[in-house]
């Protein structure tokens, strides 16, 4: 959430940067939230002159009690049950008003760094980096989802009988993939100083409106009514919610955590070759790197995971490209982010597997995550995150780049996880 005050000390700033990200009628949403805060603060000045009246009068009351007026005591009396009336009447316009403002801040994006591109879609994001080489495959290469039917490694029908579709189930080596994958990542990101954190899978309500899942992304999570639970979309919702209503102590910048789930999400609205295989599934397991920094660093923080999210990438020696996001495709709640697509050999497309952000006060806000800073005010921290690594299109892209007529290899980083070479 948009800090209120620095909306109102920077509005030509906000909505300049806010048009950035295509926000509709943006100009007249901020006029409303400045206009509803100045009717809040005068309604809260008019309550406060009515508690002073009220207080004058109480003590008028007493000293003609004391002086035996008691006749002029009762009637000042009835002024009190009028001012009483007043107050309340204010105090519940004042509650309205606080609550249609926080709805409307609440509904706000984030505001997109300056720095960000602007753009309407996926189609305008700016390739900032390429790394690797493609691989030259056979006209006769075969997909990973038919990979996955020929090693039988991934079963996509007996997932759809246990479950639904988008729920695979992974067999023999396929399911040892998943597993060293798994391991490798968390091992890398705790050898570059993440604490590691094994989170719920679920979380409530508070949890997801301090990330920002909730309202903005409600009807992608999977819901648990009975008990107001929200099966997690990544673990960066339990995982930075951490601190949620917390002041950290400034000489622990920069906190650093990594951790491993499941994540669920309905993904409507794909079609096609998008959803074959592992290319896009409502149940699949990430690791997840989430850091918690100095406001004055975090850019730099930010590109130091690039740093780590590329170096993983390297090791498995999948060629992949960085993209940095336009203001039309980046989320409701980052002020930067920059995706990292793989190539897929035999789909002959990038495929994404991790999007790193910073989302500067916005969740910090939310949360009410604050800190003390040298100059000893309380000030919002900034919070970050990044998959390292999303599974399944690491898997696909695994499987196409390295299969051979004898088998599909396997990087060597992965041989002391796996304990063979090879799928075949």
């Amino acid at each position: 959430m948009l800090q209120l005050q620095y909306i109102k000390e920077h509005t030509e700033e906000i909505i300049e940067r806010l048009k950035i990200k295509n926000v509709e009628n943006v100009e007249e949403r901020i006029q409303e939230i400045i206009a509803l805060d100045e009717k809040r603060r005068n309604l809260q000045q008019r309550s406060d002159s009515v508690k002073a009246e009220q207080n004058a009068l109480a003590k008028e009351i007493g000293m003609l009690f004391k002086q035996g007026k008691r006749e002029e005591a009762e009637a000042k009396k009835a002024q009190t049950t009028d001012l009483k009336a007043q107050e309340k009447e204010l105090m519940e316009e004042q509650t309205a008003i606080e609550a249609e403002l926080n709805a409307k801040l609440i509904s706000l994006p984030n505001a997109p760094h300056i720095t960000v591109p602007k753009g309407k879609s996926e189609a305008d994001n700016v390739v900032v980096a390429e790394f690797g080489i493609k691989p030259q495959l056979p006209e006769d290469a075969l997909p990973h989802w038919d990979l996955c039917a020929k090693y039988d490694i991934v079963d996509f029908e007996l997932g759809n009988k246990i479950t639904g579709a988008g729920f695979p189930v992974y067999k023999g080596k396929g399911a040892r993939l998943q597993r060293a994958l798994i391991d490798f990542f968390l091992d890398e990101a705790v050898k570059a100083g993440y604490v590691e954190i094994m989170p719920p899978l679920m979380v409530n309500e508070a949890s997801g409106l301090g990330t920002g899942q909730l309202p903005d992304k409600e009807g992608q999570m999977y819901a648990v009514p009975l008990d107001g639970f929200y099966m997690i979309p990544t673990a960066e919702v339990p995982i930075t919610n951490i601190y949620r209503n917390t002041i950290v102590s400034a000489d622990r910048f920069p906190i650093k955590h990594v951790g491993y789930s499941e994540c669920f999400r309905r993904e409507a609205g794909s079609y096609g070759k998008d959803v074959r295989g592992l290319n896009r599934l409502h149940e699949f397991s990430k690791v997840e790197i989430v850091v918690v920094e100095h406001p004055d660093r975090s850019y730099d923080t930010l590109e130091e995971m690039k740093k780590h999210v590329g170096g993983l990438l390297d090791k498995l020696g999948l060629p992949y490209h960085i993209l940095k996001l336009c203001g039309g495709d980046i989320s409701f709640t980052s002020a930067m982010t920059f995706d990292f697509e793989v190539w897929s050999a035999a789909q002959k497309r990038w495929l994404e597997v991790s999007s790193v952000s910073n989302f500067e006060t916005f969740q910090a806000n939310r949360m009410k995550l604050r800190f003390k800073d040298s100059d000893g005010k309380m000030k919002l921290a900034h919070t970050l995150n990044g998959s390292a690594l999303a599974l399944p299109r690491i898997v696909a892209a695994l499987l196409e780049n390295n299969q051979t007529p004898d088998g599909i290899l396997m990087p060597a980083c992965l041989h002391p996880y796996l304990h063979f070479d090879k799928i075949d």
